[in-house]
């Protein structure tokens, strides 16, 4: 039985991804530190910014203390916030199933690496944040995806005060990314992918896999939980 739906968000909901690529590399331009965009689908997309630069530390091209991580975090937050408010955007197809969701009463959750505050702003701009019950962000985790633990946490949340608990393979999560569907599959939970981010034959160990939400109706999803 279908009783709930967590989604990824970058990818997913919102075609943010550039905007984070942007923000880092505007950030790191004074350290002589370039992010391709192919490297960062190939190995940065799913991190949280934390781990982004812990990574970027540990490959020797950014030379501070770790320590200093939270500062950068901080700065980029702000670079993002600015291109989020003229330039973010809910991909197409997602509003429209999130409301079709809704109306069917179904708790919805979002799993992210972002900030709370980047999930929150872009949400509030679209006026869906309404819909979701529990956001899992990048604040309330100490392990990236394909760790299942931001999944996990956001099943937690989602059970909190219910007299009858969601178990793990009642959800379906969407995702855009191999990372996020590993950690969701490790979670126990059912996967869609949509190819926003990544080809279709990169997202082979999803469910189901699709080129918009719009495509899926509420008896695909039952279909997975079944």
């Amino acid at each position: 039985m279908l009783r709930a739906v967590i989604f990824d968000f970058d990818g997913v909901i919102t075609d943010s991804e550039i905007l984070h690529l942007r923000a880092f590399n505007q950030l790191l331009a004074p350290y002589g530190i370039e992010i391709a965009t192919k490297d960062y689908y190939k190995v940065y997309l799913g991190m949280t910014d934390v781990d982004c630069f812990k990574l970027l530390i540990d490959k020797g091209l950014l030379n501070i203390d770790k320590q200093k991580i939270h500062n950068l975090v901080s700065e980029k937050y702000d670079i993002f916030e600015k291109l989020a408010k003229t330039e973010g955007h809910i991909i197409e197809g997602a509003r429209d199933f999130v409301l079709m969701l809704s109306r069917n009463k179904l708790p919805m959750a979002i799993c992210s690496g972002a900030l709370s505050a980047e999930i929150e702003l872009i949400l509030g701009q679209a006026r869906l944040r309404a819909h979701f019950k529990v956001i899992v962000s990048a604040e309330h985790i100490t392990k990236s995806k394909p760790d299942p633990q931001g999944y996990m946490l956001a099943l937690k949340k989602l059970n909190e005060n219910s007299e009858q608990p969601i178990l793990a393979e009642q959800c379906v999560v969407i995702e855009d990314s191999h990372w996020g569907l590993q950690a969701a599959i490790a979670a126990g939970m059912h996967t869609i992918a949509v190819t926003n981010s990544y080809a279709a034959e990169q997202l082979a160990m999803a469910e189901k896999i699709v080129a918009q939400l719009s495509e899926l109706k509420m008896s695909d999803l039952e279909q997975l939980c079944a």
